[in-house]
């Protein structure tokens, strides 16, 4: 409030005055006086709404009877509303504003609603952090192998096994002191979730492909979340002791899905491995080490911890356990914490193999016990001083949550005729497309087809194409790349069937190319914006000019072609050179209004706010027309 009533000041504050010492120092108790009085009405005037409230509600925000409101809205904004309607924030805005008030989101103060917004971490507080790697690939391919070993060698204290089902994410120490942060998420659908709800909690992907097989659809799939992800990727060609792996085979196959490996001078590092026999493995953790020090991963352990959810459950005997990864600040046993729609207090940290510790630093996987409930995949926890505001924050975004699902329904995603809609508007520029198909040349025949319809304009991205049955996967993708989804002899099981309707996701299902194609080229040239062209109704040349008080300016002018139009625009030309650009304020023959006047007449006109016209001028009346454009006629 401080800041504006300065800045109240500031606006108020003329010349400098040239009064003696003591009128200064009162003159400026009266500006502060005044300025708090001026910050203090527009506080008054200041209501804070969430976006879907009913009539009656905002009525008694704003004090005035729902009559009004009802009346207000029919008569202004065209809207049949009732005392129980709810209404969206661009309605309560123009509604606030006509009865002298100014709303403002209440959603939009959630980022500071827990106290006064964190200090930016200053450069000497920051300290290097390990690296998060996740771990990716095909079935089958090692993943689970790989992880064994890395495990069983390089952990420094606890007992050694397998990875502990139930947290999917685990740190390791190396012999040199360095530690890495392991992401063993399951499957592909926890990671596009967490990118879905804006948490890029991954450095690095180490995509594993193993020797004796190829590049496998879930392979294909890594592939295109680690892209979308922007996120450097580490290849491992796995089961290079087996006697029929071929590396050289996997290495030719990735080129053809866009990852080019070093050797061939690209910027993709690879390694062949054997996770079974631990062979090379040493060299990758040593390339992840290295693709570390580039990114220059820092962060401040002495803060308050935030983090972010990996996966969460409901247990028997603990209740809602979180396995949290914590980005920056430390996070301790008693802290109160606020994380999506929950709050609650750590009652226990718990390690990857179920041991009790007493805090975690940046990087560092734990579990969590304390949550009132299960919160999602990706969303953020806080590290809170007051548990009562922890509390009171929380249900407030229970209830926006609430009542935004009530409004829109679950429709998130986007559809062929959002782009349309959106392109009339002038925002969307490209379309993103998730193909799936029964085969693979199909599916490379219908994104080499669709991609031939880019123009510089309008431009088709395939984010990623695949062999199979449309899964959940697919749906979570195109939901966080805001793409429909085209299959193509294929079907989406129960679930993603499901998953579409939540989020929102357009699937389109074809069983011929061209009609596939026909449908995206008319959805694209949708969003082409409509060309202009100026069509010339007629000329006349001012043969005199009146000067008239009430009126201004009239030309008395002759028709030398076409016709001159009251509803066309005009442009004043003088010496073959523009002068004005407008419309007619009047168009006369002898004393009558007319509509036009055509060639070969004579009639009387002025130009609306222009009274410079002289004699010997050329006025040229013209409309501008909108074609449809094709998008042959865009192509070069």
């Amino acid at each position: 409030m401080d800041a504006n009533i300065s800045k109240t000041m500031a606006t108020m504050r003329g010349a400098p005055a040239r009064s003696r010492g003591g009128d200064l120092r009162r003159g400026s108790r009266e500006e502060i006086e005044a300025a708090r009085v001026a910050e203090a009405e527009r506080e008054k005037k200041l209501v804070r709404v969430n976006e879907f409230i009913t009539v009656s509600e905002l009525a008694q925000i704003l004090k005035v009877p729902a009559t009004e409101i009802v009346s207000f809205a029919f008569k202004n904004l065209g809207l049949m509303v009732t005392i129980n309607l709810r209404l969206d924030f661009d309605q309560i805005e123009l509604i606030a504003g006509e009865f002298g008030f100014q709303a403002v989101r209440e959603d939009a103060y959630q980022a500071d609603e827990t106290g006064a917004p964190a200090a930016a971490d200053l450069p000497e507080d920051l300290v290097p952090r390990p690296p998060i790697v996740t771990i990716m690939g095909h079935v089958d391919h090692g993943k689970t192998s790989l992880l064994d070993y890395i495990r069983k060698a390089n952990v420094v204290a606890g007992e050694a096994g397998g990875i502990t089902q139930h947290i999917g994410a685990y740190h390791v120490q190396l012999p040199g002191g360095k530690m890495i942060t392991f992401l063993d998420t399951p499957g592909h659908e926890a990671f596009t979730a967490m990118r879905a709800r804006g948490a890029q909690v991954t450095d690095i992907v180490v995509l594993v492909v193993a020797a004796d097989d190829s590049v496998m659809p879930q392979t294909i799939e890594a592939i295109s979340h680690a892209k979308n992800a922007g996120v450097p990727l580490i290849v491992a060609i796995n089961k290079i002791d087996l006697p029929q792996a071929n590396a050289n085979k996997v290495k030719q196959e990735l080129l053809q899905h866009g990852v080019v490996l070093e050797e061939f001078g690209g910027a993709t590092l690879s390694t062949e491995i054997s996770a079974k026999k631990g062979t090379n493995v040493e060299v990758l953790l040593d390339q992840i080490l290295l693709q570390a020090e580039i990114l220059d991963l820092k962060a401040n352990p002495n803060r308050k911890a935030t983090g972010t959810v990996v996966e969460a459950q409901l247990d028997a005997g603990k209740g809602p356990v979180a396995t949290v990864l914590v980005q920056n600040g430390t996070l301790s046993v008693g802290d109160d914490f606020i994380c999506g729609m929950w709050s609650g207090r750590v009652r226990a940290l718990l390690d990857e193999r179920g041991k009790q510790v007493k805090k975690a630093g940046p990087a560092i996987p734990v579990q969590i016990l304390g949550f009132q409930g299960v919160p999602h995949a990706g969303d953020q926890l806080l590290v809170v001083e007051d548990a009562a505001m922890a509390r009171e924050v929380a249900q407030r975004r229970e209830r926006l949550d609430r009542e935004a699902k009530s409004r829109r329904g679950t429709r998130g995603g986007v559809t062929l005729e959002d782009f349309m809609a959106q392109a009339a508007a002038g925002v969307a520029h490209t379309l993103n497309i998730v193909i799936k198909a029964d085969q693979g040349g199909p599916a490379e025949a219908l994104a080499d087809s669709l991609i031939g319809l880019s123009t510089p304009e309008v431009k088709v991205e395939v984010i990623h194409r695949g062999v199979g049955a449309i899964t959940e996967s697919d749906i979570l993708l195109a939901r966080t790349a805001g793409a429909v989804i085209i299959g193509f002899h294929v079907r989406p099981d129960n679930n993603a069937r499901t998953a579409a309707e939540r989020e929102g996701v357009e699937i389109k299902l074809y069983r011929i190319i061209y009609e596939a194609v026909a449908d995206v080229r008319a959805a694209m040239e949708g969003m082409l914006r409509p060309e202009e062209r100026e069509i010339v109704l007629g000329e006349a040349e001012v043969r005199e000019v009146f000067k008239i008080s009430r009126l201004g300016t009239i030309a008395g002018a002759s028709v030398r072609s076409g016709v001159i139009n009251r509803q066309g625009r005009v442009r004043v030309i003088r010496n073959g050179v523009e002068v004005f650009d407008g419309t007619l304020a009047s168009l006369k023959r002898f004393k009558d209004d007319v509509r036009e006047v055509r060639e070969g007449f004579e009639c009387g006109l002025s130009v609306e706010n222009f009274n410079d016209i002289k004699v010997g001028d050329v006025v040229e009346c013209y409309r501008t027309e909108e074609f449809a454009r094709t998008l042959e006629s865009t192509q070069v």
